[in-house]
Formats: structure tokens, sequence, C-alpha cells
């Protein structure tokens, strides 16, 4: 199963509303998909007791959705020059090296006048850092606010783009796997390393 993940706890961003988009892309070419969206993380729970304490259930049933997933989507606005704190934030309490050693990771960045490059950039940086396989075709799309409708995205390139990025995204877990590189295949045999 491939997890997008929509990259902020803003109800109600576009991040959720491409997240949905892109989602429902993989899932018409064949490929189980879901969100995790941080609005459904307990946020008012998330205090730095929990980094080394059991965490809530509802935290890790979602981290247990990160830990399981094929792949990993990130869609990520640019907030404040880098990607959405409360990510960061969900990130942390992440598993390592379970959570990201191996695992196929894309990412779909989205803004203004440079489509989310700085966030995107630095969550490369956390991912390329923890050993995942990153995805080299990343896709930014800007002026976000005149190019994503209630109807989906105006812009005929940006959904073509958005396309090719889902098709290889897919082909590249499906190479990993089949070569057992990927994350899942790696933890069922540890033998592997």
């Amino acid at each position: 199963m491939i997890q997008v993940i929509s990259g902020t706890n803003r109800p109600g961003s576009r991040s959720r509303v491409l997240s949905d988009l892109i989602a429902n892309l993989y899932r018409t070419e064949g490929e189980a998909c879901e969100v995790l969206d941080l609005c459904e993380l307990p946020w008012a729970e998330l205090n730095g007791s929990y980094y080394d304490q059991p965490k809530p259930e509802s935290l890790r049933s979602q981290i247990e959705k990160v830990n399981r997933a094929d792949g990993l989507v990130l869609v990520v606005a640019e907030y404040n020059g880098s990607f959405p704190g409360a990510l960061k934030h969900f990130i942390d309490h992440w598993e390592y090296p379970k959570s990201f050693e191996f695992r196929p990771v894309s990412f779909v960045g989205l803004g203004g006048r440079f489509g989310g490059l700085r966030a995107v950039e630095h969550l490369q940086q956390v991912f390329g850092y923890r050993n995942a396989f990153i995805y080299p075709e990343r896709l930014f799309i800007q002026n976000i606010w005149n190019v994503l409708k209630e109807d989906g995205l105006e812009d005929a390139l940006v959904n073509e783009l958005l396309l090719k990025q889902v098709k290889g995204f897919a082909s590249f877990i499906r190479a990993l796997r089949v070569e057992k590189l990927d994350c899942n295949s790696r933890q069922a045999s540890p033998e592997k390393g």
C-alpha cells in the first residue's frame, strides 16, 4: 500500500485536496493507496515525553501505516522557507530504522513562485540522512491557488507531470520489490544487509 502523507495539520488545506487527488491517481493505476492526514493526529497529546515513552494508540496506528507502506508520497507546502513543523514533529516520532531505511519516498511540493521547492529539498535531506530510497522525479506545483480548483488541477502540464510521477514511482517501488531491496523485503529477511 502506498501512503500519501498530507504534510500539514492545517484544516482544509490544499495539501489535503491534492493528496486526495494523487491517491485517486494511484488507485486508477491499480495501486492500493490511502491518505494519511496530519489533521487526524492527537496533537494535544504529542509533547516531548512521547519520544522515548509508549505513544498514544492514535499515533502508533499512524506510524504503523508508515512502517507497512510500500512507498510514501509526501505532499508538502512550504512554510517559512521549509516544510511544516507539524510534519517534522510527526516524523520525529517515527521508528528508526524501520520507518525510514530502504523505504521508497516521492515528493510533491506546492506553493507560490517556487512550488514548495525548499520544503521538498529539506525533506530530501531528512530522508537521505535516514537511508530512504528517494525517487528522483520530484514535482513542484507553482501558484497552487490558481492551479488547484474544486474539480481538480486546471493546468494540463501539471496533470501530465503528476501522472508521469505516479506511474514512475509505482514502477520504482515494483523494481525495488522484485530485487528485494525495498524496506518490507529487507525487514522480512534480515540476512540482507
